[in-house]
């Protein structure tokens, strides 16, 4: 019981837990908006969604380019037909497993989030969520519910013999069956027996960026900023102090 109790959704709603203080502890480990930064690198348009207004204040500091709304998954979502041709959640699925109110079945907010979603995507989109599941009981309930709406896939296991490494995704597709992507870790702790995580992924994205202004520096905050004026958007001036690094002392 002691275990279950760590646990944050057995701590407070999310909408309760993720206060300010929470917000910003779960982003100098994670980051919110962070997915968000990744998709607009790669020349995406996103929108996110969360219950937690402190998360989505701390995405607004940020200076994100995606859109943000305010909302729960378990109601489901508000968007017109195949709007979306993706969709990637992190650590968000098994909060709808719990029911924080009298009113909640927690079957009935996973269908609705499933079978709107399922609505708001194009044929042949991908659907990805990288969750905690507490036991196999919501693997299943979240598993039956997503088939129910329509979607097919399954469960990707990362390092599923590392207790550190591992990481669980529900893969969804629209529009009929696809392959579920490789597992990461698998060959590789069959091989050595070992749970070696290989760097070999980060030195390829290290030759990716070359000639590219590095994250965080000015050039990158600058040409960040330009793509946001070019869309329209409200932007802060650029001055002398715009990308200098903070020492953190007075």
């Amino acid at each position: 019981m002691a275990a279950s109790t760590r646990r944050p959704e057995h701590k407070a709603p999310p909408d309760i837990f993720y206060n300010e203080e929470e917000a910003r502890k779960y982003t100098s480990n994670c980051g919110s908006g962070l997915s968000g930064q990744t998709l607009e690198e790669s020349g995406h348009f996103w929108i996110g969604v969360d219950i937690s207004s402190a998360m989505l204040s701390v995405a607004l500091e940020r200076e994100v380019e995606g859109d943000m709304m305010l909302g729960d998954m378990g109601q489901g979502m508000c968007f017109r037909a195949g709007s979306f041709d993706g969709a990637i959640s992190i650590s968000a699925l098994q909060w709808l497993c719990n029911a924080d109110k009298t009113s909640h079945s927690p079957p009935k907010r996973l269908f609705k989030f499933f079978s709107t979603l399922y609505s708001c995507l194009s044929r042949g989109s991908r659907a990805v969520f990288q969750f905690y599941p507490e036991n196999s009981e919501q693997i299943e309930l979240i598993t039956q519910q997503a088939m129910k709406a329509g979607f097919t896939g399954g469960l990707v296991v990362d390092y599923p013999n590392s207790t550190k490494a591992k990481k669980m995704f529900l893969v969804l597709f629209t529009g009929g069956h696809q392959k579920l992507p490789k597992a990461l870790g698998t060959e590789e702790q069959q091989n050595t027996g070992t749970d070696h995580i290989p760097y070999s992924d980060k030195r390829e994205r290290m030759k990716q960026i070359r000639g590219k202004a590095p994250k965080k520096s000015r050039d990158w905050i600058l040409e960040k900023k330009e793509r946001r004026r070019r869309q329209g958007r409200n932007v802060r001036p650029d001055t002398k102090y715009t990308g200098r690094k903070r020492s953190g002392k007075f």
